[in-house]
């Protein structure tokens, strides 16, 4: 039988690794697509949640009456974010800009209301850097 098993089977020399037993050598990549040293630093950080979103929801009440966007679990100086968001979302003037609401809760949420913005949130803050 060892003779067939022979015939039959490679024999790999003892330096080569199989598939299985291989090591990667190469760093891996970074998550993010701006590297730390080129990303802005601001008093606020708005970290991805675990799917690598950004936590950006929206909710709505009153059978749509009432819309609100759920900016979540922002780290650092939430004061500054929210008046960041208030004077560069929207131009100055503008019928949105005179609109915007924001509220602050629990000291980490803020809760935008007066119009259905989530997607210019999210494109706000992914052009900070987030």
């Amino acid at each position: 039988m060892s003779l067939l098993r022979a015939a039959v089977l490679p024999q790999f020399p003892r330096s080569i690794r199989l598939l299985s037993q291989s090591v990667s050598s190469q760093p891996e990549p970074s998550t993010s697509a701006i590297p730390p040293s080129t990303r802005a630093q601001y008093p606020y950080f708005v970290p991805r949640n675990t799917q690598g979103n950004l936590p950006v929801y929206t909710d709505v009440r009153n059978n749509g009456g009432r819309y609100h966007i759920l900016l979540r679990n922002v780290d650092g100086n939430v004061n500054v974010l929210a008046k960041e968001l208030t004077s560069s979302l929207f131009p100055k003037g503008s019928e949105e800009a005179s609109r915007i609401k924001i509220e602050i809760n629990r000291s980490k949420h803020l809760v935008i209301s007066g119009g259905r913005w989530k997607n210019h949130v999210v494109e706000w803050l992914n052009e900070k850097g987030f």
